[in-house]
């Protein structure tokens, strides 16, 4: 069913008491930033830092009163990063206690440690790669684009290669990837980092664009589905039951899809879950760009993680401010929340010590936000 996406403002006063505490009050102080969005939101604030936001930051956005509880009502989004070329891939490392990306087209993974906020390079060259990951023994798993492969980093400093190749023929740019309990994992194989050099090299598809499993144990290769005409983003929903794939080679708006997942090795039922798209009143659009949907702005997902309470959150952009930024959707496909950057998110994951800490890849930087849930992964 479809909704009314005009934000909601929810009562901060307690039905039963008839009276306001603090968390009730930031709450729906939080809800009702939605209704106040500045025209220029996102894109018009200083993210030097130097001139703070007012709370409840106004680019955290509710739609929906289910996303009201997740706005923490006196916390910033954060620029925490910028200078990368295409930033990518964010996973988080409890145990290091750091959040580790990609920057694709300079060929380099980046490192922000939590206890002080520096950054430093942390591997150069990384094969151009794009999603990285980590285990269930903390081991990084990465796609790598340049070489076409999803590799391993060991305890040892080796480098281990899951997999470069299915049926005989390379792999086309291996683009996300999540583990399974099982310790199986299952990446995405779109074209991107293949059609140009800027972000691996160029050369000839062998072949389609598919989604696959490696079994942990014996490494051998399984297409699950090649149902998508470019499969990106992935994740398991918090009972590993779904799997959701972003697709982002369709018109916009573009789909995420859903499976159910059959004793943890194939895919069926598949069906679409969202589309990025969202009501376009007071927002201006890119100049020249032409909206399929005049009554809505539409645009693209990449990156998705799941919190602990099911919600699909997805990266997004392409069609300028109203887009850019991270979409939030109920376990039912209900658009419920939007996080809004000035820059074409990529991808998300969740981390910090609590994983209550959203960080967000975007262009030439990485944001965060503090929110009133948990991912539902490892990272």
């Amino acid at each position: 069913m479809k909704k009314d996406l005009s934000p909601v403002v929810d009562s901060a006063v307690d039905p039963e008491s008839k009276s306001l505490n603090r968390r009730s009050f930031l709450g729906g102080a939080a809800a009702a930033a939605g209704a106040l969005l500045s025209p220029l939101g996102a894109s018009g604030r200083d993210w030097s830092g130097k001139t703070p936001v007012r709370y409840p930051d106004p680019d955290v956005i509710v739609h929906d009163k289910r996303f009201g509880k997740y706005k923490l009502g006196n916390t910033p989004i954060q620029r925490i990063h910028t200078g990368t070329l295409w930033a990518e891939g964010p996973a988080w490392n409890g145990v290091g206690r750091y959040l580790v990306w990609s920057d694709i087209p300079n060929n380099v993974q980046l490192r922000y440690l939590e206890e002080d906020g520096h950054v430093t390079t942390f591997r150069h060259p990384s094969g151009n790669s794009n999603g990285n990951t980590f285990d269930w023994q903390g081991r990084q798993i990465s796609c790598e684009h340049g070489h076409r492969r999803v590799v391993r980093y060991e305890y040892d400093g080796g480098v281990t290669v899951l997999a470069s190749e299915f049926e005989g023929k390379p792999f086309n740019a291996p683009n996300d990837a999540v583990v399974h309990p099982n310790g199986d994992i299952w990446f995405t194989d779109p074209c991107y980092g293949s059609m140009m050099n800027y972000e691996g090299n160029k050369g000839p598809l062998h072949l389609k664009e598919a989604v696959y499993r490696i079994d942990h144990k014996t490494l051998k290769v399984s297409k699950v589905t090649d149902e998508l005409v470019k499969p990106n983003g992935l994740c398991f929903s918090p009972d590993y039951k779904k799997l959701y794939v972003a697709d982002t080679g369709v018109d916009a708006p573009k789909p995420t899809w859903v499976w159910d997942v059959v004793d943890g090795k194939k895919l069926r039922n598949g069906k679409e879950f969202s589309r990025i798209e969202v009501g376009s009143e007071g927002v201006q659009r890119l100049p020249g760009f032409k909206d399929p949907r005049p009554d809505k702005l539409v645009g693209g997902g990449d990156g998705i993680r799941c919190d602990v309470d099911g919600n699909l959150w997805s990266s997004a952009g392409w069609t300028g401010h109203g887009v850019d930024g991270v979409f939030i959707y109920a376990p039912d496909g209900d658009l419920i929340g939007q996080i809004l950057l000035p820059e074409i998110c990529s991808n998300v994951c969740f981390g910090g010590t609590k994983r209550n800490r959203l960080f967000m890849t975007a262009s030439q930087s990485v944001y965060s936000v503090y929110v009133e849930t948990k991912g539902a992964h490892i990272c």
